[in-house]
């Protein structure tokens, strides 16, 4: 109750504050020697970005990213009156369509304000969650999830019923696409120039469905005006295999990000192999991932993995 009780007290500042207190505390993190700075400066030059002025300014944004939650979370009709967007004709074209979406929205600007704009704006938005480690936080997730509009449901067979469902009434799904996922649940596919294992669920979900696909997220606008907007419709038909499937997202996701390049959250470790997972260059000699944990295992069928095939069971199940 006492992190709760923080939560709305920060609430209560303006977002000018709650962004210059996030950028002064992100940069003095980023001060200190250690992995954090490594891993932040890594990923960034991956992508192009050498500059250390460029990583200390990311640093900050990751520091604003984290201090607008409050406010975001307890008093987001607020926030939402405060979103602009230059990209609408894409959000209105696709509601022409009377087709489900997948929104996928990467670790960059306020991820946590898209679906709330688009439920309060647009249409009933369903979010997939992965349980907090720390229980200290759950009572501000329980709060920060139940929102007008928006439905969150677990990273599980329920989960993936409950998106196969949304997208039947043609209403709105979003998932995180860059977080690292556990073993038998992603592939190794290139993130700016180097392989990253990458969740297979989105593009699994995008081929059992007829969902428009659009990458989105809102970047956060100078001097506490608010956000904005960016939203990309994947033009290209998902491909037929995992690997192409990922690959067609992450590059999506790198023209997203490359808009607003110092909002993303480099310092998170997008390039670590999962505990059981084959090394991409193993994995690209010829022996997947699965494979290998299977053969460790041999019982131990990926959890999430058979729960996406039940889903699409059920699916053309209730398709014919």
């Amino acid at each position: 109750m006492l992190l709760l009780t923080l939560f709305r007290l920060l609430a209560m500042l303006p977002l000018r504050v709650l962004h210059a207190i996030g950028r002064a505390l992100g940069r003095l993190v980023y001060a200190l020697p250690g992995r954090y700075r490594e891993r932040l400066r890594a990923n960034a030059a991956q992508a192009g970005y050498a500059d250390p002025a460029f990583a200390r300014r990311a640093a900050g944004e990751a520091g604003a990213m984290i201090l607008e939650l409050p406010r975001v979370w307890l008093r987001d009709s607020e926030c939402i009156d405060r979103v602009i967007s230059d990209d609408l004709p894409i959000v209105v074209q696709a509601l022409s369509e009377q087709r489900g979406v997948l929104c996928l929205t990467p670790h960059i600007g306020c991820f946590e304000l898209s679906a709330r704009y688009a439920a309060a704006k647009f249409k009933p938005f369903t979010v997939m969650f992965r349980p907090p480690r720390k229980q200290i936080l759950a009572p501000v997730l329980e709060i920060a999830r139940n929102t007008a509009g928006v439905t969150a449901v677990p990273a599980n067979l329920q989960g993936v019923r409950e998106f196969l469902r949304a997208l039947k009434r043609k209403q709105w799904v979003g998932m995180l696409p860059d977080q690292a996922p556990s073993v038998g649940d992603g592939v190794w596919a290139p993130f700016f120039g180097r392989p990253a294992y990458t969740v297979t669920l989105a593009g699994k979900i995008a081929s059992m469905t007829d969902a428009i696909v659009m990458i989105a997220s809102c970047e956060r606008l100078p001097k506490g005006q608010g956000w904005r907007l960016h939203c990309i419709r994947v033009t290209e038909p998902m491909p037929d295999t995992p690997e192409a499937q990922a690959a067609l997202v992450n590059r999506y996701m790198e023209q997203m990000i490359r808009r607003f390049p110092e909002q993303y959250l480099w310092s998170y470790n997008r390039y670590k192999v999962p505990r059981g997972a084959t090394p991409p260059a193993a994995a690209a000699s010829g022996k997947s991932a699965h494979a290998e944990a299977s053969e460790r295992s041999h019982p131990g069928v990926d959890k999430v993995d058979h729960a996406e095939r039940i889903a699409a069971r059920d699916h053309e199940r209730a398709r014919g």
